[in-house]
């Protein structure tokens, strides 16, 4: 275990740097993006402490072009709807076996990596919160925990394994055996705040306001409804205890649907509001908050 193997994180946003400027002290690890990038990641922790990592930053088409270890696991930290497009690229580099980790938002994405990837394929779901600054730069905006596991528990060893070199970066990580369990959490939580946050371009503390709080509150009564018919278990203290605890304790925090909005990128409007509308047609339930919800997103 204490023999470090090497990471690839496909993805240079704010989570693949977040988690790279941790990882590179106690393992080997490439961050790689659509561009190289020669400069020192700054990553400014919690503390507002502000330090210089040497991450090797780099692209897919660099790493083809020299001979390099081949990695024992690959995190991907792209967008959800980036996501097939960069495992069909990273594919042609990588052993057909390699283990993914899956750090993408909703539950649409994971499914269909489980289906299609030849090897392994874990899933994370993280509550850690950063953004990017400029080119080179990182802030970790939230300590937070993550929870890694596979949709059919085949792979425990392998989580477990994830989680430990995880935690030796310093990260809050478990091993979760009901992940598909947390990712639908997950997604509740995301679809009740990153819509609003990014329409109305707003921090999430700001949902407390009139009118937003109201607005919260008719997305979670549809959201819970819809997820408890599908078989998901609610949370012990109930769905609006759960996503207000979020919103409170990230009250001065940008949503990542909203990052995207004011970056001029697309957003994650499918992948989060996607799956909840799915589930809305198979149970053939109207849903209009949610209809109205994913109308007014930003795409």
């Amino acid at each position: 275990m204490d023999s470090s193997p090497t990471w690839w994180i496909l993805g240079a946003g704010a989570l693949g740097r977040l988690f790279a400027a941790r990882l590179t002290t106690t393992l080997s690890l490439h961050l790689i993006g659509r561009h190289p990038a020669g400069a020192p990641l700054h990553y400014h922790a919690l503390s507002s402490e502000c330090s210089s990592v040497d991450v090797a930053r780099t692209t897919l088409s660099a790493l083809a072009s020299k001979a390099h270890v081949r990695p024992s696991l690959v995190m991907l930290a792209t967008k959800s709807y980036a996501t097939l497009t960069a495992v069909e690229e990273l594919a042609a580099h990588v052993a057909p076996q390699t283990p993914l980790l899956s750090l993408q938002n909703g539950f649409s994405i994971q499914p269909r990596l489980a289906e299609l990837w030849a090897g392994p394929v874990l899933c994370a779901s993280t509550t850690e919160a950063a953004y990017v600054e400029g080119d080179t730069g990182v802030v970790h905006a939230g300590k937070g925990t993550t929870w890694v596991g596979d949709l059919d528990n085949a792979w425990p060893t392998l989580a477990r394994d994830c989680v430990y070199w995880l935690e030796k970066a310093g990260f809050s990580a478990y091993h979760d055996t009901a992940i598909v369990q947390r990712l639908w959490h997950k997604l509740a939580i995301n679809a009740a705040i990153n819509p609003l946050v990014a329409r109305y371009r707003i921090r999430n503390g700001q949902l407390r306001d009139r009118p937003f709080r109201r607005m919260v509150d008719a997305v979670i009564d549809e959201i819970g409804s819809l997820l408890e018919e599908e078989g998901v278990v609610p949370p012990q203290a109930g769905w609006h205890t759960l996503v207000w605890e979020v919103i409170v304790a990230t009250a001065n925090n940008r949503a990542s649907m909203l990052q995207d909005v004011l970056a001029g990128r697309s957003t994650e409007r499918d992948a989060i509001l996607g799956p909840l509308l799915a589930a809305a047609k198979r149970q053939r339930r109207y849903a209009p908050t949610l209809e109205t919800l994913y109308h007014d997103t930003p795409s």
